[in-house]
């Protein structure tokens, strides 16, 4: 075990990837909200990004880059098409949600832009962030 001490920005990322798990609990198993299709793919890719991070925060694991950030990304990229699915209207037809809840409802909407895949996306986009971070300071 490395016995340096872990930089923030393992920490920062760890925790945005713990709020966005319980955010996404909250509201599923306390509000109600049904997932639909799209978003238990982001779901997939988020809640092993908080054991993982975790982990490598709790050993200074700072290689751990190179796993976190493609599933960060693609993650991200899953969380970008639900937003555009939601809020621009060519993109439903592309291929629609076949089950359960449809893909375009928005469950919350503030301000007229933030909704859950929003949400979901910023996490992802901060996590990148970290990461990339991570890897500047890891090359100093």
């Amino acid at each position: 075990m490395n016995k340096s001490k872990p930089p923030l920005t393992l920490y920062f990322a760890w925790f945005v990837s713990v709020v966005a798990t319980l955010g996404s609990l909250y509201f599923s198993e306390i509000k109600g909200y049904i997932p639909c299709e799209l978003c238990w793919f982001q779901r997939i890719f988020m809640y092993p990004l908080t054991i993982i991070l975790g982990i490598a925060a709790f050993y200074n694991e700072r290689h751990i880059k190179k796993y976190v950030l493609p599933v960060s990304l693609i993650g991200g990229t899953i969380s970008l098409y639900h937003y555009l699915v939601q809020k621009v209207p060519g993109f439903a037809g592309i291929k629609p949600c076949v089950q359960g809840v449809p893909c375009n409802v928005q469950y919350i909407n503030w301000f007229g832009f933030i909704t859950i895949p929003f949400l979901a996306l910023m996490a992802f986009t901060l996590i990148s962030i970290f990461m990339i971070l991570l890897y500047r300071q890891d090359r100093k």
